[in-house]
């Protein structure tokens, strides 16, 4: 009869569990990875700053394209004053008004500038595929975020699941000791040893109750959604099988987000000496406008009007020869500027090779682990159905039979979070080589 209430109350645990999953709706990873994609506050913002980094990258910032202004005027004046004559007669002027008009539309273009706006464009648009490199960036960053508060969410699920087994286990224990000492069994000490086990059995499932409400909260925050929806989460894992550390060390030096920054940023170096070098260098620029005049002239003058139109045309050279030496400390510093972001590229690669090496081994550790307490689970379950067996015969106290029942519960949360760590140990060796995008969640 115990072991059958002990399977009992396993059936109604499992029902109860599928109604309440149901219930709530399961979110699924790529629905959360798609949910983020839209609503998370950072990617957002990263994508705000990509669009700016475009902005800047397009051909209207490179000073490639000719400007083109136009101007127009009018002036007035009316003044008194003594017109004296060559022949030193004077006559007295009033009321001289003469007034002035003006329009006209010019434009200016640099035919060559010493390739300094070349270098200038090449670094902005450089600068464009950092900035989406750091959108990736992020989009990474977040994608680890949200698996690793969604895997937290799915292990406090199953411990909260079997928390809540444990608990009604005591709960049938504490009846079975109440029920033998009506029939001359036990004695009350093992009623209240039960009792005991019993309350901090549901003290603790109420915790991890609200551990799991609080982490919950936090994968929403992560999606970008209102904090209090409610939802399940698929529980179930798949590892990848193919994975090697001389392929994934190969893939980091071409895929790792952090590299490719370095490698954008190392270009950017080599376009700033271009273009500082290209201050030594002669520029040479035309111009030319299209005007129109009017001109209304007072009694002073011989003439009444004056108007023309018409267009003019220039062309300018220029040629920086010396400016006591700025540009050229420039220059150098340029090339120092390089000589270091080189070093830093390289001091990167070392440093990606270390990490993936180190998440290499966590990786290893970590699918051993898990390999482990499964086997530990299967013999702590053993363990603990002989335990029910001979319990119901008397033939263990209920001190071990409690050993036997926290060791099984040991097991499944050791093996809970060993499976967790070691999924979220594998995404953060993909992310490191430059594949998150080819994970399974």
């Amino acid at each position: 009869m115990f072991k059958r209430i002990f399977h009992r109350s396993g059936y109604l645990l499992i029902l109860f569990t599928t109604f309440s999953v149901y219930g709530q709706g399961i979110l699924q990873k790529d629905e959360a990875v798609k949910i983020a994609m839209e609503n998370n506050f950072d990617i957002q913002i990263s994508n705000n700053n990509v669009d700016v980094a475009e902005n800047n990258a397009s051909l209207q910032n490179s000073n490639y394209l000719p400007s083109l202004s136009g101007t127009a005027g009018a002036n007035y004046s009316n003044s008194n004053g003594t017109v004296v004559q060559k022949t030193g007669e004077e006559q007295a002027i009033s009321n001289n008004e003469t007034t002035g008009y003006n329009a006209s539309i010019g434009f200016q273009y640099t035919i060559f500038d010493g390739l300094g706006r070349s270098s200038t464009y090449k670094k902005l648009q450089e600068n464009y595929n950092i900035s989406k490199l750091q959108a990736r960036q992020m989009v990474e960053n977040t994608i680890l975020n949200i698996f690793n508060s969604y895997y937290e969410v799915a292990r406090l699920t199953q411990d909260v699941e079997n928390r809540k087994e444990t608990m009604n286990i005591s709960r049938v224990r504490l009846q079975r000791t109440k029920y033998n000492l009506d029939y001359g069994q036990g004695s009350q000490l093992d009623i209240l040893n039960a009792e005991v086990d019993y309350n901090n059995d549901s003290i603790t499932y109420l915790t991890n109750k609200q551990s799991l409400a609080n982490q919950k909260r936090t994968l929403n925050l992560y999606l970008g959604r209102d904090v209090n929806i409610e939802f399940a989460v698929d529980t179930s894992l798949s590892y990848s099988e193919d994975l090697f550390l001389e392929v994934l060390l190969t893939n980091s030096t071409e895929n790792n987000v952090t590299l490719l920054q370095q490698e954008g940023a190392l270009k950017n170096a080599q376009y700033d000496i271009k273009s500082t070098t290209s201050n030594m260098i002669p520029k040479l620029s035309v111009n030319g406008s299209y005007g129109w005049s009017e001109n209304i002239l007072g009694v002073t003058s011989f003439l009444d009007k004056t108007n023309g139109f018409g267009p003019s045309i220039g062309a300018t050279i220029s040629w920086n020869i010396y400016d006591g030496g700025s540009t050229q400390v420039r220059r150098q510093n340029s090339k120092i500027a390089r000589e270091n972001q080189s070093i830093s590229l390289e001091k990167e690669r070392l440093n990606i090779e270390r990490n993936l090496s180190n998440a290499w081994t966590v990786y290893q550790t970590a699918l051993f682990v898990k390999d482990a307490q499964k086997k530990n689970l299967e013999t702590a379950q053993s363990n603990f159905d002989r335990s029910v067996d001979t319990y119901k015969l008397g033939q263990i106290t209920s001190i071990v039979f409690r050993q036997a029942q926290l060791n099984l519960l040991e097991a499944q949360l050791s093996l809970n979070q060993a499976k967790y760590s070691a999924k979220l140990a594998e995404l953060i060796l993909l992310q490191i080589s430059g594949d998150l995008s080819k994970a399974k969640f």
